[in-house]
C-alpha cells in the first residue's frame, strides 16, 4: 500500500460504510459499532451499486466490503472508491473467510487498505474499525522491536511511545532471541507485541526471528504477535513472511497511522487470547 497522498478524515462524527449482502450482518456490524462509537453516522449498503451512489454523497471516514456482493466483486468497488471518489484517501477493509489464504497467495489488490479475518467475528470487526476511526492508545503495552537503523529507531520509537507503549530497543536478531528465551524458560509473559524489520545487522534475518520465534522457542501468533516491516514489494517475499509467522506486514515507507492502528490491534487481540487461554 503506498502512503502518498495519505489523509485520514478527522471528523466529530465518523460515517462509516459498511458493505454487505446480508441484511443479518450488517445490523450486527452496526449494533456492535455504535456501542464502540457512540456517534457514528452508519451507512449499511447491501450492493456495490448502492456504496458507489452514497461514496460521492459526502465524507466516508472508512469503509467495509465484503469480497462475494450480489452485484460485483469487492475488489471491483474498491478500485472505483480509489480511481472515483473525491477524497485523498479512504482506508478500505476487506472482509472475508478466507483472508489468510488470499494474503499468502497476494491475491487481493493493493488498494486495500487492511483485511480481517471473518472468523474472528462480529465483536472483533467492530474493535477493528474503531482502531483506525478512533484510535486508543493502551498505556503500559510492551513492545519489543528490532532494528539496526539508528535514525529510524529513534524516529519509530518516539512515534510508539506517544501512544503510551513501553519500547524495549534491540539491534540484531540475536540479542531479541536471546532476551525472549530467557522470558520463556524463565515462565515470564514475553512482550505483548514483537516489531520488527527484515534485513538487519548481524547473521541473522528478520525472516530468522519469525522462524526461530515459532519453531525453537515456540511462541504462537496469539502468544506472540510479530509484525513485521518491509520495503520488499515483491508479492512472493510478503508471502513468505507470513506462511512464517508474521501475524501481519507494515510496508514501507511507514505511516503512523497504519503501524499504530495494526500494532494495537495485535496488542488487544493478543491479550484477550491469552486471558481466554488462561482462563481454561
Amino acid at each position: 500500500m503506498s502512503a502518498g497522498g495519505f489523509r485520514h478524515l478527522e471528523t466529530d462524527t465518523p460515517r462509516v460504510m459498511v458493505v454487505d449482502g446480508s441484511k443479518v450482518a450488517r445490523k450486527m456490524i452496526e449494533q456492535l459499532l455504535r456501542k464502540e462509537l457512540p456517534e457514528l453516522e452508519f451507512i449499511g449498503c447491501e450492493t456495490g451499486a448502492e456504496a458507489k451512489e452514497a461514496l460521492l454523497e459526502g465524507t466516508i471516514n472508512l469503509v467495509t466490503t465484503a469480497l462475494a456482493l450480489p452485484d460485483m466483486d469487492g475488489i471491483e468497488l474498491v478500485e472505483f472508491i480509489r480511481e472515483y471518489t473525491p477524497q485523498a484517501y479512504i482506508p478500505i477493509i476487506v472482509v472475508s473467510g478466507n483472508v489468510q489464504e488470499r494474503l499468502e497467495s497476494r491475491e487481493l489488490s493493493d488498494h486495500v487498505t487492511d483485511y480481517f479475518d471473518k472468523a474472528l467475528g462480529f465483536s472483533a470487526l467492530a474493535t477493528f474499525i474503531r482502531g483506525y476511526v478512533r484510535p486508543e492508545d493502551v498505556p503500559g503495552g510492551e513492545v519489543l522491536y528490532v532494528e539496526d537503523s539508528r535514525v529510524v529507531a529513534v524516529a519509530t520509537r518516539r512515534m510508539l511511545e506517544k501512544h503510551g507503549l513501553v519500547v524495549t530497543h534491540v539491534v540484531t536478531v540475536e540479542d531479541a532471541l536471546a532476551r525472549l528465551q530467557v522470558f520463556h524458560d524463565d515462565g515470564t509473559p514475553p512482550p505483548d507485541v514483537l516489531l520488527t524489520d527484515v534485513y538487519l545487522k548481524g547473521e541473522l534475518t528478520g525472516m530468522d526471528l519469525l522462524d526461530r520465534v515459532r519453531k525453537d522457542i515456540g511462541y504462537n501468533k496469539s502468544q506472540l504477535p510479530i509484525i513485521v516491516m518491509t520495503g520488499d514489494s515483491d508479492p512472493g517475499n510478503q508471502s513468505d513472511l507470513l506462511r512464517r509467522g508474521a501475524n501481519d506486514l507494515v510496508v514501507k515507507p511507514i505511516e503512523e497511522r497504519a503501524l499504530i492502528t495494526k500494532l494495537l490491534y495485535q496488542l488487544r487481540v493478543g491479550r484477550m487470547l491469552r486471558a481466554k487461554h488462561n482462563t481454561r
